[in-house]
């Protein structure tokens, strides 16, 4: 796998971190710059951590990861979804969204599954764009995933908080289907292979 390979993995795997950064902001309103490095944080720290695993575990737990991960994405994004929803509906105004570890971290693994089964295929498909060793190359992969994808989500949690402060409730309904949507994909996706 070379550069343009990695750079356009790395943008593909942070799409479901961009989505959920948007709802982030919206639920948020008036994003800090805090807010957005929060997301950017979490989201582009898991999206490079997992690949590492993945390509350290290699092809031994691969059929166990497969099995499971939408499983996994599918539930956590369903519940913080269907939460989004009720809360939407509800009306009920928040000072600000929650961006503690206990709001995050579900959210951060929820979106990085699908990078933990890339890292697997790092042993089948080997990065090679320094021409060094496997493993070299595989670090260098994960930092470019990692800053992409915080890159990507700070962005996104800027864009949801334009959005969010005038269109709070509607947002928060439809932030919450786009994320059991994610979920659901993931699933599908699982139960195809």
């Amino acid at each position: 796998m070379g550069l343009i390979e990695l750079l356009l993995l790395s943008v593909g795997l942070a799409m479901d971190a961009f989505a959920v950064s948007i709802c982030k902001g919206l639920s948020a309103g008036k994003v800090t710059l805090k807010n957005a490095a929060c997301c950017g944080i979490w989201f582009g720290l898991f999206q490079g951590l997992m690949p590492l695993i993945g390509y350290l575990l290699g092809t031994r737990f691969a059929g166990i990861i497969d099995r499971f991960s939408g499983w996994v994405a599918f539930i956590i994004l369903a519940i913080i979804g269907g939460n989004m929803i009720r809360e939407g509906f509800s009306g009920a105004e928040e000072e600000s969204a929650d961006f503690s570890i206990k709001a995050m971290f579900p959210l951060a693994v929820a979106t990085s599954i699908d990078a933990l089964a890339v890292g697997i295929t790092f042993v089948a498909i080997p990065v090679n764009v320094i021409a060094v060793s496997t493993l070299i190359n595989t670090v260098f992969a994960v930092c470019v995933i990692a800053v992409i994808t915080f890159a990507i989500s700070a962005a996104g949690t800027y864009i949801g908080g334009i959005f969010g402060t005038k269109y709070r409730n509607p947002a928060m309904i439809s932030g919450g289907i786009i994320l059991v949507l994610i979920g659901l994909k993931s699933l599908i996706q699982s139960l195809i292979k």
